[in-house]
């Protein structure tokens, strides 16, 4: 089996968000699946497999499967768009929920239609603060938890207690404030999935966006993920979308030794 591994939302590597990409013509085993993250030990492996004009898609992480999946998915159209069918400007996905996805190729970004996520305030506990180690200036629960600061420098400066963290509500936490030179900054962290902070984030902008939208009064943010990596995500709320657009770049190509 072939794999790739690319750096999404950048074009230079060892910066954005690595994720290995498998292209295959029939589905392998979940387990095996699950084994080939866990060996990659990446924030993501997905694996797609054609049906009529559609890649079916799933998305694994060295601690499970998860339902959605930005990074990956930008990776898995880069991918497919530029060794596989080099004559295409747009791939479409389905999710394992029936989700449809939509990646673009836009000069030299990749456009991804992804749902928004309902946001929901949420009390700010006693157990939050002691878990962040800060007390937010709000908070939203989705999938995700978000946690809103004033200061953009809590958010670059934020040092994680990942026991702490795995024990609050949602999958994934994200802390943001307003930022200086985009409109906001963000760093998302997964240790319910094995992962001590996602380098950058697609899924998590479907609740960040939402809320600086609403705050900056604006349709188009220009996003900045503050990891040790770091990466940029052009993004824009249509309706009930998150409009997610990023660069990628090629790390490897490799053949993969393994039997089903």
């Amino acid at each position: 089996m072939k794999q790739f591994v690319v750096d999404a939302f950048t074009d230079e590597v060892f910066k954005g968000n690595p994720a290995a990409v498998c292209i295959m013509d029939d589905w392998i085993s979940e387990e095996l699946m699950q084994n080939i993250a866990i060996e990659n030990n990446l924030s993501e492996t997905s694996f797609a497999v054609k049906q009529g004009n559609i890649y079916t898609i799933r998305w694994f992480t060295p601690g499970g499967e998860v339902d959605l999946c930005g990074h990956a998915t930008l990776a898995t159209a880069f991918v497919i768009l530029n060794y596989y069918e080099k004559e295409s400007v747009e791939v479409h996905f389905k999710t394992m929920d029936n989700t449809n996805l939509t990646v673009k190729e836009k000069n030299d970004l990749y456009e991804m239609e992804f749902p928004s996520y309902d946001l929901k305030k949420i009390e700010i506990t006693e157990e939050i603060i002691d878990a962040i180690g800060i007390k937010p200036k709000e908070i939203y629960l989705a999938r995700d938890l978000l946690c809103i600061f004033d200061d953009v420098n809590d958010v670059i400066n934020f040092k994680p207690n990942l026991e702490k963290i795995e024990k609050l509500d949602g999958l994934l936490l994200h802390i943001s404030a307003k930022g200086e030179k985009t409109d906001c900054v963000s760093r998302s962290f997964a240790p319910k999935l094995n992962i001590a902070e996602d380098q950058v984030c697609g899924s998590g902008h479907c609740h960040i966006v939402p809320y600086w939208t609403k705050i900056l009064n604006k349709t188009d943010i220009i996003a900045y993920q503050a990891s040790a990596r770091g990466g940029t995500l052009y993004c824009r709320l249509s309706k009930d979308k998150v409009i997610i657009s990023g660069k990628a770049t090629l790390f490897s190509e490799s053949k993969l030794n393994i039997k089903e």
